[in-house]
């Protein structure tokens, strides 16, 4: 879809050059592309309830576990790099 709304934008730019309403096009274009395109709109919200807070709270510690996995194996596969980064915070 990004594809897409990118290359259309990039084409009614082109023929801007010639007729300013492609330009108004284009942005029409990139507009409801921002307000409607991203996401899906059929995704219900979770209701603002006791059940909401540990959802997110368990997704933050999955994201901060799967960050600090990545580093860990960064370190080991990388110990040269990882020292010269030490070396120049300190």
């Amino acid at each position: 879809m990004r594809g897409i709304v990118a290359s259309g934008t990039v084409v009614l730019v082109i023929l801007g050059i010639g007729n300013h309403l492609w330009w108004l096009a284009a942005v029409a274009l990139l507009y409801l592309y921002a307000t409607h395109g991203r996401g899906s709109p059929g995704t219900p919200t979770p209701p603002a309830g006791a059940g909401a807070v540990p959802d997110s709270y368990r997704a933050y510690r999955e994201r901060r576990d799967r960050q600090a996995r990545w580093e860990r194996r960064y370190r080991r596969e990388r110990p040269l790099r990882t020292r010269r980064q030490e070396r120049q915070k300190s």
